[in-house]
């Protein structure tokens, strides 16, 4: 397909494709479905070759948000039964990240429900951030706070941590359908903030609100201008509770084209599957990997994910690496200039509220509440599962999480 010649050609250059170009991807039919994802795993492999990195969620302050976004478990008069509390101290959530780290994660986020932090949250989040290090020191830091005020991300920066993530979510001409009480343009000035800060900017997508093609690819492209180092996808997660909670439009196939789409448009980042993976490509998740170079691991922010030893498994049996902690993420031009050469910058380059955060469209997640922690499977072996209709919503695959931060239960990781 010249289509796809043109645009793994246009990825090995680090150079954009054209919006067109972009919207054929997302068209493309079911039978150049493998086409497309052999495709972009070639800009993958390119660019990252078989590595995975894993990363690991932690949830500082769980729920009661007074932010209205309609995706998000934590939001305003959301009637999800998710777990509800206030912050960690840093030693409960210094445990929790080193669960994470145990199982192979590189990076650990700290997530927050609110707004935006003040500046006493701050020194919270400072405080834990310095008892992660100490206790795990090659440990890569990425906080998720929300809206940030002038010298916070320095302070951030300062305590030690490495990235910020602050996604976009939708397009620009949307983001009013979905929030209300903030703009498009708080989020674009706080991921600024974050790399004038220093930072390594994360900031990504919710793909399944009832977006059309022509606004994913426009958030995209915004992406790409804002230049993060990280751009994790997310899969809504329609959370009983929440205004979304009917909108089940994914298919595994459809999943797949967002991420090859992703990853043409933006070549040489780290793409990464946020939450909902489970939930939307289900079996087809190792494809994939294939087209994203980095994953969340074990459970999300209010929802349980994939059991962390069949996230394992499933790396290794489709043939992929999990990520040493000695090992650099980023290509050698994006890791030696933080933030550059991404995209329409002066070398050519090519990519270019805590509510978003990664993996929180999730409040959402998969089957780890099932025996032993796996994926789901019949009941028993002499039960089959039943077949179910392709685009039949699979409400049995959202499971509210009820271990980890928040709990005396073992986190899964």
């Amino acid at each position: 397909m010249d289509l796809l010649n043109t645009l793994v050609d246009k990825g090995l250059r680090r150079e954009s494709p054209t919006r067109e170009e972009a919207l054929a991807v997302l068209a493309t039919s079911d039978d150049d479905l493998l086409d497309v994802v052999a495709a972009a795993g070639k800009v993958r492999r390119h660019w990252f070759g078989r590595r995975v990195k894993l990363n690991y969620l932690v949830n500082l302050k769980s729920g009661l948000c007074p932010e209205d976004c309609s995706y998000c478990s934590q939001r305003l008069g959301s009637k999800a039964e998710i777990l509800k509390y206030t912050w960690l101290k840093p030693d409960q959530a210094s445990a929790a990240a080193a669960a994470g780290v145990s199982g192979g994660a590189k990076r650990v986020c700290l997530v927050a429900s609110g707004r935006g932090p003040t500046d006493r949250d701050v020194d919270r989040v400072s405080d834990t951030i310095k008892a992660i290090k100490e206790q795990n020191g090659d440990v890569e830091v990425c906080a998720c706070l929300g809206l940030l005020s002038d010298g916070q991300a320095e302070r951030l920066r300062e305590a030690g941590a490495d990235a910020y993530n602050h996604n976009l979510n939708t397009s620009e001409a949307t983001y009013g359908d979905i929030t209300t009480t903030h703009t498009y343009a708080d989020r674009v000035d706080t991921v600024n903030k974050a790399h004038a800060a220093g930072l390594s900017a994360c900031s990504g997508l919710i793909a399944g609100m009832g977006e059309s093609d022509e606004d994913l690819v426009d958030v995209v492209f915004s992406l790409r201008e804002l230049d993060p180092d990280s751009v994790p996808v997310n899969f809504l997660i329609p959370m009983e509770g929440t205004p979304l909670a009917k909108e089940w439009h994914l298919t595994p196939q459809r999943c797949l084209r967002i991420l090859a789409m992703t990853r043409f448009v933006c070549p040489d980042v780290e793409v990464r599957i946020a939450g909902g993976r489970e939930v939307h490509l289900r079996t087809m998740q190792p494809l994939a990997l294939h087209l994203a170079n980095s994953i969340f691991l074990g459970d999300y922010l209010t929802s349980e994910g994939q059991a962390g030893h069949a996230d394992l498994e499933m790396i290794a049996d489709a043939g992929f690496e999990v990520e040493g902690a000695g090992e650099v993420t980023l290509p050698e031009h994006r890791a030696s200039a933080r933030g550059g050469g991404c995209g329409s910058h002066a070398d050519g380059g090519g990519c270019g509220s805590h509510t978003g955060a990664d993996g929180e469209t999730a409040g959402a997640g998969g089957c780890g509440s099932h025996a032993g922690g796996g994926v789901c499977a019949p009941a028993s072996a002499s039960t089959p599962a039943p077949v179910r209709p392709a685009e039949e919503p699979r409400t049995d695959l959202v499971a509210v999480r009820r271990r980890g931060a928040g709990t005396d239960l073992a986190p899964n990781a």
